[in-house]
């Protein structure tokens, strides 16, 4: 049956488009590199680094705020990294999501 075998091979494309998506990494950074933050595509936080002046305590809220920003900043490249790597796995598999 050609249909299951095209679903079969949708999957495996898939499955495949996962596990890069594991591998990428996306980087946002804040305050003129002060904060950097790594994303891997499957969105999760892998790291955090901040510039040590960031670190002293009358610096506390300007830390929150970068921190906040950048991490809103690199959670909408990284959903849109995984939007667009799966954009094309969803219409192999027949799946016609609005905004994919």
């Amino acid at each position: 049956m050609p249909g299951m075998f095209d679903q079969a091979k949708a999957l495996l494309k898939a499955r495949k488009a996962q596990q890069e998506l594991k591998k990428t990494e996306i980087e946002a950074s804040g305050g003129e590199g002060k904060v950097l933050l790594v994303f891997t595509g499957d969105l999760k936080l892998k790291s955090i680094t901040l510039d040590e002046s960031l670190l002293a305590p009358e610096r506390k809220a300007e830390l929150e705020r970068l921190l906040k920003d950048t991490f809103t900043q690199g959670m909408q490249e990284t959903q849109q990294v995984a939007a667009d790597k799966t954009r094309g796995v969803m219409r192999d598999l027949g799946m016609n999501i609005p905004g994919m």
